[in-house]
């Protein structure tokens, strides 16, 4: 259960980050980047939040 806690507080940051980036990008160069920018970064945000969580929660080796 902590898994999925520590996944879904990384993926709602990525993707205020995302976000965030999202809409510099709009700014600066139109729509059809900014949309580019921001499905990149979701689908990587995802994968990230979900390796980051799963090191998170991993159990602790003892020393040998």
């Amino acid at each position: 259960m902590i898994l999925i806690i520590w996944y879904v507080i990384f993926v709602a940051i990525g993707d205020v980050l995302a976000y965030l980036v999202g809409l510099m990008v709009e700014r600066v160069w139109g729509s059809y980047p900014s949309m580019v920018a921001f499905i990149v970064m979701y689908f990587f945000v995802l994968w990230v939040a979900w390796v980051l969580s799963v090191r998170i929660t991993e159990p602790r080796r003892a020393a040998a």
